[in-house]
């Protein structure tokens, strides 16, 4: 069995709490349970790919 260390910059030490509905809440989980990925997972993919779009390049 291989360890493996996350680097420090990638360390998750942050939590983002939002409200949503419910009903899109249960729908969205049972959708990432069938594509076999976890919500926490596509949250922050999304949230990679929208600071990756809207990010002036310095």
């Amino acid at each position: 069995m291989v360890s493996r260390k996350k680097s420090k910059s990638g360390k998750k030490d942050s939590q983002l709490i939002i409200r949503i509905n419910g009903e899109e809440r249960d729908a969205f989980v049972a959708l990432c349970e069938e594509m076999d990925t976890s919500a926490a997972r596509e949250v922050r993919r999304f949230i990679r790919q929208f600071v990756n779009e809207n990010t002036q390049p310095e």
